[in-house]
């Protein structure tokens, strides 16, 4: 069993949705499957099934495993181009309509990005303004990273930002630099997963950069058709450079490619809704003339074919130019009940299908009536007549509307003769089309092929960049503590090398780290003899062994002053007496080791 055994992922795909809510199954499988792949390999696991069963056992882990799928590579004005762009296009075109401003921040990680679009505001609005108007959500699945939105940024992560910037929109709290706490207010943070949550509604910008990449294009265009709906008609979709849309011109038209800034495709609406203010008057009257203009809104004008149109009330509320010709009804009769009208029964019953449609909530038709037109030749007509159903489900009206139907027959005779004369063509057609729309579909293909390569492309970079940020730090700080380390032991050695007596110091388990000149002139061992060695294992004419307890005591955790005078040898074979004394290292419970200062005593000395 092997990572590459696509079965036992899928199961532990599957165990991470059921067992933590992360639902994982929308990711490109070879982007996830590698994330997965770098994080057991770092514990030692080589196989998906015990990695599976490491997980049941470490709970712990799941946080780790998520920080590593969850690719956090951001900062403030990322790609600096695309935001002076929104600021001077976008920007200013939101903030000039009336209303509040709502932003959206989707897979925000860190926060960076929406505290860029509260900073663009800000600037745009003045503060007050921006108190008063901007409403920012900042959403992502991974609650670590929203965690570090709300507690701050370090000095680095802040770097990028002009001094000016900073200073204005930041406050320093300890090590860490936090947003303003006046200007905070508008932004909200809170986990949100884009794959499977509702979307935020009536917006004017959605900022999603470099998220979508690491969905299957199934996934994307799910998350996309939400997106479409959250926007407002006039607002604005901002997407990372790794994002294109090339496959959803239905949803988004591009604003600037370059910069991937896009806005929503409408929906075609019948037409304005028309506001209507009483401004006098029974609250029955305006009711109903909300009602009328409610219909007017709904039924279809202008056709051609006679048309009535009858509020819930059977109200008269509306007939065209060709239904007042037809059953010679004045304009003035619009507004009058339906039912004390002649055309509501002559020349054709109107009441009785009026009533079935409103009782059954669906259309119905009359056919083959005989009526004259206007001109005084008979015809024949088929009736037809619709329901007017809101958006809560009532009915607010019918629509009547007549079919001329004469022609038909004559019609139904061209068409067969015509059907035969295409009949050939139409065939030809069919083969030229399948061979276009094959040809068609394999450039679709590899389309989506290339753009699927150029996602994997920047999801790469995007993983190389977390490492290198990683890899930064690490020798930044590596870098620091050998400075340190240096710079201490030229002062130790510059403090050992310039007094009269032998002197060594030791860490903690005994092994020599100084050795100055006096030292090698008694013991005749150079430094770079005896540094790194256990000083108890040293070939010298000192007697170890009897320092041992005087050294131990040393690096016992107290800090301790103490000597011991033994009989020794020098170098050049002459006994002497040498007092040893051992000074601690360092404080507290845990020194760090011992200095022994070693000075030569006479023989005869007491």
């Amino acid at each position: 069993m092997t990572m590459q055994d696509g079965s036992d992922f899928e199961r532990l795909i599957e165990f991470l949705r059921d067992a933590r809510g992360f639902d994982f199954t929308g990711y490109k499988r070879a982007s996830l499957m590698r994330r997965v792949t770098q994080r057991a390999s770092e514990i030692g696991i080589r196989d998906f099934r015990v990695y599976h069963d490491y997980l049941q056992v470490h709970p712990e882990e799941f946080a780790i495993l998520f920080d590593k799928i969850l690719i956090n590579v951001t900062e403030f004005f990322r790609d600096t181009q695309a935001w002076d762009y929104l600021a001077k296009n976008v920007v200013p075109r939101i903030v000039a309509k009336s209303g509040d401003v709502r932003i959206w921040s989707a897979g925000s990680s860190s926060g960076e990005e929406a505290y860029s679009a509260a900073i663009l505001l800000c600037q745009a609005l003045g503060e007050e303004a921006y108190l008063d108007r901007v409403k920012i959500y900042a959403t992502d699945v991974d609650e670590q990273a929203l965690s570090k939105a709300r507690a701050g940024y370090s000095a680095k992560e802040v770097g990028s930002l002009d001094a000016e910037i900073k200073d204005r929109f930041f406050e320093r709290q300890a090590e860490r630099f936090v947003f303003r706490a006046a200007l905070r207010r508008p932004i909200i943070f809170g986990r949100h997963d884009v794959t499977q949550d509702a979307p935020i509604s009536r917006l004017d910008l959605l900022i999603c950069r470099n998220t979508l990449i690491y969905f299957t294009a199934e996934t994307q265009g799910r998350i996309l058709a939400r997106f479409h709906y959250a926007l407002d008609d006039d607002g604005y979709l901002f997407l990372g450079r790794a994002e294109m849309l090339l496959t959803h011109a239905a949803l988004f038209t591009p604003v600037d490619l370059k910069e991937r800034i896009f806005t929503k495709v409408a929906r075609l609406q019948l037409r304005e809704r028309l506001v209507l203010l009483a401004q006098s008057g029974s609250m029955e009257a305006s009711n109903q003339v909300a009602r009328q203009l409610r219909v007017r809104e709904l039924a279809t004008e202008g056709t051609p074919s006679p048309q009535i149109v009858v509020d819930s009330l059977g109200v008269l509320v509306s007939i065209n130019q060709a239904a007042r010709e037809l059953f010679d009804v004045p304009q003035s009769d619009t507004g009058r009940a339906l039912r004390d009208l002649e055309v509501s029964y002559k020349p054709v019953d109107l009441r009785t299908p009026i009533d079935r449609v409103v009782r059954e909530r669906r259309p119905t038709s009359v056919q083959g009536i005989e009526l004259k037109r206007s001109d005084g030749t008979p015809a024949t007509f088929d009736l037809h007549v619709v329901p007017l159903i809101d958006e809560d489900g009532s009915v607010v009206g019918t629509t009547i509307s007549l079919f001329d139907v004469s022609a038909q027959i004559q019609l139904r005779t061209d068409l067969v003769r015509m059907r035969q004369e295409l009949q050939s063509n139409k065939e030809e057609l069919e083969t030229t089309n399948e061979e276009l729309q094959s040809t068609v579909e394999e450039l679709e293909t590899t389309n989506e092929e290339l753009q699927s390569t150029n996602e994997e492309l920047e999801t790469l970079n995007e993983e190389l960049e977390s490492t290198n940020s990683e890899l930064n730090s690490i020798n930044s700080d590596l870098a620091m503590r050998r400075g340190e380390v240096e710079r201490l032991n030229t002062l130790l050695l510059a403090i050992t090398g310039n007094i009269e007596l032998g002197a060594a110091v030791l860490d903690r388990t005994g092994r020599v780290q100084v050795w100055n000149e006096r030292a090698a002139d008694l013991w005749g061992v150079r430094s770079d003899e005896v540094v790194g060695h256990s000083f108890f294992e040293l070939d010298i004419g000192l007697p170890a062994e009897q320092l041992r307890k005087l050294i131990q005591a040393g690096t016992g955790g107290a800090t301790r002053h103490d000597e011991l005078v033994v009989v020794a040898t020098t170098r050049k074979g002459r006994q002497i007496r040498c007092r040893v004394m051992a000074h601690t290292l360092g404080d507290g419970e845990q020194p760090s080791g011992v200095v022994l200062v070693m000075e030569e005593l006479n023989l005869q000395a007491g």
